[in-house]
């Protein structure tokens, strides 16, 4: 299999590396900071940003929300199927 990543370092400016999925949780930081998420099913959204600021935010079925993630909190979050979007 050819694999258009091998010699690309991994950049905020090409596409993720991966895209995981998130448990929600009012006290665990995702391993990796996410560059983006990805949600299934709408509802609200409460996170932590990459600059450290709590955010609640209403969110579609199939969004995409482009900012800096450090943590997807479980009290305030009652949409679903949430992934991250990651780099490297």
């Amino acid at each position: 299999m050819t694999d258009p990543f091998k010699n690309r370092t991994p950049s905020l400016n090409g596409p993720a590396t991966d895209l995981l999925p998130i448990s929600p949780s009012d006290v665990t930081d995702l391993p990796t900071v996410a560059v983006a998420l990805y949600i299934e099913v709408a509802g609200t959204l409460s996170f932590v940003s990459q600059a450290g600021s709590i955010r609640t935010v209403e969110v579609a079925h199939q969004s995409i929300l482009p900012v800096g993630t450090r943590r997807v909190n479980a009290t305030g979050t009652t949409a679903s199927g949430i992934h991250a979007f990651v780099v490297g």
